[in-house]
């Protein structure tokens, strides 16, 4: 979890000096493209006054890390990864937006809003987690 956090943080440390100028970089399917988010996902909040947000996300994560502990004796190994997956996107927007109020997003398709690899890791973790369960295979047998 902390190896996909650092690696968002990373990204995004980089992101804002690489691209600050207004720069992207084209990829082919994706962009890189600098943007700030003040709100969550698809900007909504963005009105709210950054402590707020910053509160009820920090809240959101803190509650989302007791149920993966809790969780993880009892859930198998993909559904872990998943939850780590969930906890690492999630606490490295919180670690980004306790900065300065905002989230950076740096990956840019042109026909979704602009977001980060943090997003991909929530996204991509939380599919997993309804794929494990609607399965049945994410409770580790006794």
């Amino acid at each position: 979890m902390t190896l996909l956090a650092a690696v968002d943080l990373g990204l995004k440390a980089w992101a804002g000096t690489a691209l600050a100028d207004g720069q992207s970089v084209d990829l082919g399917l994706i962009q890189l493209r600098l943007a700030f988010n003040p709100g969550v996902a698809f900007s909504l909040g963005a009105d709210l006054p950054a402590g707020v947000v910053l509160g009820v996300t920090g809240l959101i994560v803190v509650a989302l890390a007791v149920f993966a502990w809790r969780a993880t004796r009892t859930v198998t190994l993909p559904a872990r990864l998943a939850l780590a997956a969930v906890l690492a996107g999630a606490v490295a927007n919180l670690v980004d937006r306790a900065a300065d109020g905002v989230v950076t997003d740096y990956l840019h398709s042109g026909w979704f809003p602009t977001f980060n690899l943090a997003d991909v890791f929530i996204t991509a973790g939380a599919a997993a987690l309804v794929l494990v369960s609607l399965t049945g295979s994410d409770r580790a047998e006794d």
